[in-house]
């Protein structure tokens, strides 16, 4: 069995797919997964699917969600399924059940030490790897529950550190003119993130572009300045001094 939790919740058994209709019978599935291995206490899983002011059927509730989701993932031939009662609460075991965070964590893992090492080549397969996981908009995404939000915001975070990589990886290997769409959308995506901004003005430069990655500077620092009161960090302040003293263009480096 494998469960995918990196996009709209599903779980696989052998060629079929599983998904869950009822918002919070997949709050409570994705939290019990999140948590694989770990005691999930009653109290916290109630909070997880109905927040701070639960109903006074919330217990009784949460027993019926939890027969259900045994009742999706019991096997034929077995007496137990992975959703053990383990008091103050629940626990799902993996055993030899597969799951995509897994994979998404461990060719993060890779990609950063292939690109310490170096390994550009290697470093891309394993983040866009890693990035091919991410299927949309999680159900977490609407949670309010400080598990769910907490991975909501930890994955968030993850796949942008996963594209910045993938970007230096790629400037490491010479791509600087293909990269410059791909750039200007994340940046204008993500226009407090001034590391796409850098590996922008970086990627114009080394095409030739001088002036449009000034252009970039002067834009990111207006929006700095007007949105949060600050200028600039070293790393877009180092580049826009390359440029205009007309140096060699430095390379990406990752700090990772």
């Amino acid at each position: 069995m494998r469960y995918e939790i990196l996009g709209p919740l599903r779980v696989i058994d052998g060629l079929s797919a599983s998904t869950i209709k009822a918002q919070k019978v997949e709050f409570l599935l994705i939290t019990l997964v999140i948590r694989a291995g770990q005691i999930v206490s009653t109290d916290q899983l109630i909070r997880e699917i109905w927040g701070e002011e639960p109903p006074r059927s919330a217990t009784a509730s949460l027993y019926v969600y939890i027969s259900q989701i045994r009742k999706l993932l019991r096997r034929a031939g077995t007496v137990e399924g992975p959703v053990l009662t383990k008091p103050p609460g629940y626990m799902l075991t993996l055993g030899n059940d597969d799951l995509d965070l897994h994979d998404f964590t461990r060719l993060l893992k890779e990609g950063r030490s292939h690109l310490r090492c170096r390994r550009f080549e290697a470093a891309v397969l394993a983040f866009e790897g890693a990035l091919a996981l991410c299927r949309g908009t999680l159900i977490a995404a609407i949670a309010r529950g400080p598990i769910l939000q907490g991975f909501q915001i930890w994955l968030h975070e993850a796949e942008l550190e996963c594209k910045e990589s993938l970007m230096d990886a790629h400037l490491a290997m010479g791509r600087h003119r293909e990269l410059v769409s791909d750039l200007y959308l994340l940046s204008t995506e993500h226009p407090m993130r001034e590391a796409f901004h850098r590996q922008l003005m970086l990627a114009l430069h080394r095409s030739g572009c001088r002036s449009d990655a000034l252009v970039v500077y002067q834009r990111v620092r207006q929006t700095l300045r007007d949105e949060l009161g600050v200028e600039p960090g070293p790393a877009l302040k180092d580049i826009q001094r390359v440029i205009l003293t007309d140096e060699a263009p430095v390379g990406s480096g990752s700090g990772r």
